[in-house]
């Protein structure tokens, strides 16, 4: 998981540096998604396994991608203008937004302690944007559609995850993209006029493609909530990485919102494992019930 959240900081460092290099955000978009998808094709073996390619539902998979690709789309043209430490800072208030939206779309209903931290983390986000306060921009509204975008993703995994495999899901997510992206590069790609910047371009999907498979990886070995604290550390690296390639520091106002946003996060995930426990040691279902809601 430590693996995971360095590659995707180099993920948007690179992508940050390639778009003020020059080079549209649309054909740095579709180089990730083509060359995770070779990665997927050679990680997993498409040659001698089928898991890759059967699914229940096609149409489903071609959402759930289409809003991963959302994600990364408005992720990277946020990062035009703000700096790394801000768009990582409003991409964690996902986890809170998805524990609002279980109830309606999973009947995954949280009770009042959870939906105390979702407000606290959404107080963290209007200390990053201060709306009002002549610092709310357009790369502000991209972050916060990158970060509803990866939420609807999530939600469409945990859904799917019952009935499609981890392998397909990874494969079509890549595939979907591809496809979708494919007629702006006639439009907006160019050839990169260095070496560097080819290179670049092309490490984009071996940080992403490998670093979703660090994830898988992980998961295989200790469990969800284990887990869980490991990707704050993120917002660390990206710091630093902003510091050191762009001579960025974020200022108070984003470190405290972030600081709010991070803490909540934890303590959703604190609190949605005691109710697991809750739940199995639970005598009865209505005593599991009324536990969830607390």
């Amino acid at each position: 998981m430590l693996g995971a959240g360095l590659l995707f900081t180099f993920l948007d460092t690179t992508a940050k540096y390639l778009v003020l290099a020059g080079l549209d955000v649309q054909f740095v978009v579709w180089m990730r998604y083509a060359v995770h998808l070779v990665l997927v094709l050679i990680l997993f073996r498409a040659w001698s396994s089928g898991k890759l390619f059967k699914t229940r539902s096609l149409p489903m998979q071609v959402l759930r991608a289409a809003f991963l690709l959302g994600s990364t789309l408005f992720n990277f043209l946020a990062l035009q203008t703000l700096q790394l430490a801000e768009t990582v800072s409003i991409f964690f208030f996902a986890p809170m937004v998805i524990t609002a939206l279980a109830g309606p779309l999973l009947g995954e209903w949280a009770g009042w302690r959870r939906w105390a931290a979702v407000g606290a983390g959404f107080v963290g986000v209007m200390l990053i944007t201060r709306p009002g306060l002549g610092t709310f921009g357009l790369g502000h509204v991209f972050a916060l559609c990158s970060m509803l975008s990866y939420v609807f993703y999530a939600i469409m995994t945990r859904k799917m995850g019952a009935t499609e495999s981890a392998e397909s899901m990874i494969f079509y997510s890549a595939l979907a993209p591809v496809v979708m992206m494919a007629p702006v590069v006639p439009v907006y790609g160019s050839m990169p006029d260095s070496w560097l910047i080819l290179m670049l371009l092309l490490s984009l999907g071996v940080y992403g493609g490998v670093g979703h498979w660090l994830i898988i990886k992980a998961f295989k070995q200790a469990t969800a909530t284990a887990l869980a604290p490991y990707p704050y550390l993120q917002m660390v690296w990206m710091i630093g990485a902003g510091f050191l390639v762009f001579g960025d520091l974020p200022d108070g106002w984003t470190l405290a919102g972030a600081a709010v946003i991070v803490a909540s996060g934890l303590y959703i995930v604190h609190r949605e494992h005691r109710l697991r426990l809750a739940s199995r040691t639970a005598p009865n279902t209505e005593t599991s019930d009324l536990a969830k809601k607390l």
